[in-house]
């Protein structure tokens, strides 16, 4: 899919994608494995099947607490910014980067999103090669260059 091979001294990313869509959840896994081979993705897709895991609450008592959020907005029953703001209200779990991965590109979204303390706002490409290039730019970020206060501790 790319030319481009991963720099393997990237640390290994634990990701949670929040997305409804099918579709799209197959490409991001597809193209994650593509751009970033070695990390791992779970894939919920609603917002309250997100926060019942990232609270690692039954069925997923023992799931490995995520390094990377990627979040969808328009989500079935709870909305993206609702989910985003429970993560960030929550003292257990507001220090996991949440990066907005969306098709909105709409200016009330951005500011929301970043109201509620998103990490990132990234608008989805339509393009296969641009979308590749985002996910490599945000693993790689939040991999190589970013440090969270659980990689300090």
């Amino acid at each position: 899919m790319t030319d481009q091979p991963l720099d393997t001294t990237v640390d290994r990313l634990q990701i949670l994608l929040i997305e409804d869509d099918p579709g799209d959840a197959r490409l991001t896994a597809i193209a994650l494995r593509d751009v970033a081979p070695g990390h791992e993705l779970t894939v919920v897709a609603d917002g309250g099947t997100a926060l019942t895991y990232l609270r690692r609450q039954p069925p997923y008592l023992d799931v490995r607490r995520p390094d990377l959020i990627l979040l969808d907005l328009n989500l079935p029953g709870m909305h993206g910014h609702e989910v985003l703001s429970a993560i960030k209200h929550d003292p257990g779990l507001r220090s996991i980067p949440v990066n907005v991965l969306t098709t909105s590109a709409r200016l009330d979204d951005v500011i929301t999103s970043y109201q509620r303390y998103a990490n990132a706002y990234v608008t989805k490409p339509m393009d296969l090669d641009d979308y590749l290039e985002v996910l490599r730019q945000v693993t790689r970020f939040w991999s190589r260059t970013a440090r969270t206060p659980e990689e300090a501790a």
